[in-house]
């Protein structure tokens, strides 16, 4: 799964790069270690134009009556985003982009321990991730991350991997271009995402700052 995130990309830059109209609360402090349920930016589609807005990470059915009514959704699987009931729905009405710097995985290590590595795109552009949203109580918008089998590389730290889009999927994705966006649903090719183990600290949720992306020799 994919449980913690960096982003430090300018929303101004995003909200360009997508043709989005961006919302006026986005969060906009760069975070190097994005939670659960910390509001994220996301492009959503639309009939007159894409959106930049913030929403929820951790996906919240309609059925929930309270935030924490059940599992903390963060991830869906490809696998099954189809049929899961909080998903489908959703999967077919409401996909968005996620624009992110990388993400953290943990390896288990011999001893036990969670070793987290941290992954980026190889080219240093931002890795947009394929996400499902859904408007929940109050208005609360929240979206989770539809992720696959790792490719070859990837596999050797973790299973899964984040479902990754280039630009010239992002419209299939949001359908602005008719159906066919499960073909989408795949790993990434090798070498467009390399990995380093990165220093324990960010196992903490309270851990911030860019030193967490940092190797572990440089750390």
């Amino acid at each position: 799964m994919c449980g913690r995130l960096v982003v430090t990309l300018p929303n101004d830059a995003m909200a360009q790069m997508f043709a989005a109209l961006p919302a006026n609360n986005l969060p906009t402090d760069p975070n190097y270690n994005l939670c659960p349920t910390d509001q994220i930016a996301v492009v959503t589609g639309g009939a007159d134009a894409r959106r930049f807005v913030s929403m929820r990470w951790g996906f919240l059915p309609h059925w929930y009556k309270t935030e924490t009514d059940g599992p903390l959704l963060i991830n869906a699987r490809a696998e099954t985003l189809a049929e899961k009931p909080a998903f489908r729905e959703a999967c077919r009405q409401r996909r968005c982009l996620i624009p992110v710097s990388g993400w953290y995985e943990w390896q288990k290590g011999t001893d036990g321990n969670r070793l987290p590595w941290y992954f980026w795109p190889t080219d240093k552009t931002p890795a947009v991730l394929a996400g499902i949203w859904q408007s929940w109580g109050d208005g609360t918008n929240s979206c989770a991350i539809v992720t696959t089998a790792a490719n070859e590389t990837l596999s050797k730290v973790h299973h899964r991997m984040p479902v990754t889009l280039t630009p010239e999927e992002w419209g299939l994705w949001l359908g602005e271009e008719g159906h066919g966006a499960a073909r989408l649903m795949t790993p990434s090719p090798e070498g467009r995402f390399t990995c380093h183990r990165v220093r324990k600290d960010v196992n903490s949720n309270q851990a911030a700052g860019a030193q967490l992306i940092l190797p572990l020799t440089d750390a």
